[in-house]
This record gives C-alpha cells, sequence and structure tokens, in this order.
C-alpha cells in the first residue's frame, strides 16, 4: 500500500512563521514535521510516497529531495497558488497511487501512531467501506468533535463524539464521482457515512493538530525534554 503526505496547506493560523516557510517544514524535536511522519511512515513498511505542495513547495522538495535519505521514494504532486484542498489535492494524485486503497496523513499533526496498524490490508473495499479514518479524543481547541465511533462503523450524527486525527485509509472509488478541482474531503466521507461505508479506530496515544505556534511550541519543547 502506497501513502499520501498532504502538504499543501497554507498554514495562516501559523504565520509569520509560514510567510517564508512552508508548515511541513516546520522543525519539532530538531525535526520538521514532515521528517517525523516519513521516518514512522518508513519504519512501518510504507516505502512509496506520495506528497502533495502548494505554498513554497519547492522548499519541500529541495529539503527531503527523493527520499532516498529516509529510505523512501517520493513522488511530487504539484497544486497551483491556493492548493486544491484535501479532498482535490486527493483527487488529483490518484495517478500516483497505486493500488485500489492508499493511506493519507495530514501533514500538519504530531502523533506516534502506529502506522503497522494500516500496513496491511484493511476493511476497506469497494463493496464495504470506502474509507477508514483514525479517530482520537477531542483536543481542548476542538471539544465538540468531528465523527461518531459505533461498533467500528464511523457515523456522522450522534454523541459521544471524537476527532478525526487525519489519518486515513481510502479506496479510490470514494472519489469515483468528483471533478478536478478544488473541494474537501469532509463531504466525501459525510456521504460514505450516510450509506454506512465509514469504518475507524480510536487511537488513545499522543495526538496533537499543530495549528499555532504555541502547540508547535509544545510539541518541540515536550520531544526535546525526551531527547
Amino acid at each position: 500500500m502506497m501513502a499520501m503526505i498532504l502538504a499543501a496547506g497554507r498554514g495562516e493560523r501559523m504565520r509569520p512563521l509560514t510567510d517564508h516557510l512552508p508548515k511541513p517544514l516546520l522543525k519539532v524535536g530538531g525535526k520538521a514535521l514532515i521528517e517525523h511522519h516519513i521516518i514512522s511512515l518508513a519504519a512501518a513498511g510504507f516505502c512509496d510516497l506520495v506528497i502533495n505542495h502548494a505554498h513554497l513547495g519547492t522548499q519541500i522538495e529541495a529539503y527531503l529531495g527523493s527520499g532516498e535519505r529516509y529510505g523512501v521514494r517520493i513522488t511530487w504532486s504539484r497544486e497551483p497558488d491556493g492548493a486544491l484542498e484535501t479532498g482535490g489535492g486527493i483527487l488529483q494524485a490518484l495517478p500516483k497511487l497505486d493500488g485500489e486503497v492508499f493511506l493519507v496523513v495530514n501533514a500538519d499533526i504530531w502523533t506516534d501512531y502506529p502506522f503497522a496498524r494500516l500496513a496491511k490490508p484493511v476493511s476497506v473495499t469497494s463493496s464495504s467501506s470506502l474509507a477508514h479514518l483514525v479517530l482520537v479524543d477531542n483536543p481542548p481547541e476542538h471539544q465538540q468533535g468531528d465523527f461518531v465511533l459505533r461498533d467500528s462503523r464511523v457515523l456522522a450524527e450522534g454523541t459521544p463524539r471524537l476527532t478525526f486525527s487525519g489519518i486515513g485509509v481510502y479506496h479510490r472509488d470514494l472519489f469515483r464521482s468528483c471533478q478536478p478541482g478544488r473541494f474537501p474531503l469532509a463531504p466525501l466521507l459525510r456521504s460514505a457515512m450516510a450509506q454506512d461505508r465509514v469504518s475507524g479506530e480510536h487511537y488513545s496515544g499522543a495526538w496533537r493538530d499543530i495549528g499555532t505556534p504555541e502547540r508547535l511550541n509544545e510539541i518541540d519543547r515536550m520531544l526535546s525534554a525526551q531527547s
């Protein structure tokens, strides 16, 4: 299975840090955010990666190169200024993603999630689930949560709610009716949930959305203390 890292976001809430440096290259614990993902993915057996980018994307390419020094092969999906959002970015990258299912990870999170859990085929097939989502406890900044997990199925409505981690496995049929352009992923997922075609799991380990400079500094202090 291949993996894709979503790295095309502008990082508006991280300004001015992201005025001259793309968000995935901001460092915590001595490594760029995106490096933590690449190292973890490689250790879990994901050796073929697709990375999309837009804002200052050439810096990401120059920093990571071909991926050889991490033991992976990187294919780049370059997006126009303004990016294509999550759904549009994945749709554009589909021709570069081999196989029926693939893993997608947001570049702007930090987690110790064991990606090896998803390295083997999970219950994502065109005849049952179109997506498998990793959900986490609601962080202080997002206490309302996103979705409900019930008997390994993900629902759009109900309680108690959990937060989508930005880690998911998708079947390419999820994007079958989509047209190229800029669009979010969430409506596709909600539509699939209405058909009972989204499975999920709850991860209770370390996870943070690196959405502000304060959260970036928090994770950096934590990782630096551990080294």
